[in-house]
């Protein structure tokens, strides 16, 4: 990411001239990024009237300011790969640990049926179909396509929270389905990506792939979530000890960053994926605090996970700010070739839709929740990292801008098309399920 001379953008820079151009990035970042903020803190009232999301307004500001707009920054994703890598690794820790925070749910298959149907079962089939879709229309080898599978098909928790349940308590199938499968499928869908990279030649899968299955799959799965799980609990159970012994948390904010911080780390030591840790934390913790609050009152029953969860909200919400900002950013680099397109459009309407009406039973849910959850899906900061991640592993470049504009282009289709649906179909959904003298629940702001 670096900032433009609209008059001569490639002249030769010497040392003094790369920091004068790192400083102008700076600048150009910061500011852009604070007058967004503060735009939208003083006009958020008038954003939650309209039918579209707030990531739609950070998406066309960040593409006004790239090169096809005012020229102030110019973002190529496979050269600041680290960085991006970087910024959306942040954004989707501080999201799954407030995601998990917010599924208070019984630990029950019941409760967790479809959304571990939908980030398993469903994302296989999701990815399969998006590496079809990328292998005929994109002329990439089948490695590549699969590559894009996996990078495309978990969905996103950062920027879906207009259909994701807000507050603990929410029972809504939809809600919690797509909130639990956006946890969940986060950390999914690092097995397809190191097998993609395996087929690639830049990750040892092992003699007929056993290390792929016994250190991608399985033990970097359990490692996570069991890790996860553990630390959630053990630090769900001291906090309630400490407030039990009239100890007051002056700091309890701090159990977000430290808790992330810790069990990432860990998870990353032991070679275990480090977003299912993350997100099994925060629903440890949820899950430590219900079992073992002692009165049933509306204020007990909120706690320090409701509080740890509006902070973590707000913490997530500037992430959006500033990960959909550098997206707009990078459409001026995008190949806008009809393959493209077509493939976006496919990835959409098509193979996210099969997937999940394959794996939801209709025992479970009515035909509006099935149409809903199969329309929801991709949003893609998550599907940021992947590629980020994957370029760090010395990927061919004969297919390399293809596939990243694929990518590109289908997340910003996807904040657009979802982020302009989602306030009407929820919203209608809503009105069909919901007593006429409840209120409506306010959409949140930034």
């Amino acid at each position: 990411m670096r900032v433009l001379r609209r008059k001569a953008p490639h002249l030769p820079l010497g040392p003094d001239g790369h920091a004068q151009r790192k400083a102008r990035m700076l600048i150009a970042w910061f500011v852009l990024v604070g007058a967004v903020l503060i735009v939208m803190a003083f006009s958020s009232h008038l954003v939650q009237r309209l039918p579209l999301s707030p990531a739609i307004v950070y998406l066309c500001v960040g593409a006004a300011t790239g090169r096809v707009g005012l020229g102030l920054i110019d973002v190529d994703p496979m050269h600041r790969a680290g960085i991006l890598e970087l910024l959306t690794e942040i954004a989707v820790l501080i999201t799954l640990f407030a995601v998990g925070l917010r599924l208070r749910m019984p630990f029950t298959w019941a409760a967790w049926e479809l959304p571990v149907r939908l980030a398993t079962v469903g994302m296989v089939l999701t990815t399969a179909l998006i590496a079809l879709a990328g292998w005929l229309l994109l002329d990439v080898p089948p490695a590549a396509a699969l590559l894009l599978g996996a990078v495309l098909a978990p969905t996103d928790p950062v920027l879906a929270s207009d259909v994701q349940i807000r507050e603990a308590g929410d029972r809504d199938a939809v809600r919690v389905s797509l909130t639990a499968e956006g946890g969940i499928n986060d950390g999914t869908a690092f097995p397809a990506v190191m097998l993609a990279l395996g087929l690639l030649g830049t990750h040892e899968l092992g003699a007929f792939g056993w290390r792929w299955v016994a250190v991608d799959l399985v033990w970097a799965i359990a490692a996570g979530l069991l890790l996860g799980w553990w630390c959630g609990v053990w630090v769900g159970r001291t906090v309630l000890r400490l407030r039990g012994g009239g100890h007051r948390l002056e700091y309890e904010e701090f159990l977000v960053f430290g808790v992330i911080a810790l069990v990432y780390g860990v998870a990353l030591a032991l070679h275990a994926y480090g977003f299912l840790a993350v997100f099994a934390a925060g629903a440890g913790l949820a899950h430590a605090e219900r079992r073992g609050r002692v009165r049933k009152d509306a204020e007990d029953d909120a706690g320090h996970s409701s509080r740890l969860s509006s902070f973590s909200g707000q913490c997530e919400r500037l992430a959006e700010v500033a990960i959909v900002l550098l997206i707009g950013a990078t459409l001026a680099w995008v190949s806008w070739e009809w393959q493209v397109l077509v493939f976006a459009a496919l990835v959409l309407v098509v193979a996210r839709p099969l997937a999940v009406l394959a794996v939801l039973p209709r025992r479970r849910v009515t035909k509006a929740q099935r149409r809903l959850m199969a329309w929801f899906g991709i949003r893609g900061v998550g599907s940021v990292y992947y590629l980020s991640y994957a370029a760090g592993h010395q990927l061919d470049p004969a297919w390399t801008h293809t596939v990243a504009s694929a990518v590109f282009l289908t997340i910003a289709m996807s904040i657009c098309l979802h982020g302009v649906s989602a306030t009407p179909l929820m919203e209608r959904y809503r009105r069909r399920r919901q007593p006429k003298d409840e209120p409506a629940p306010r959409r949140e702001g930034l």
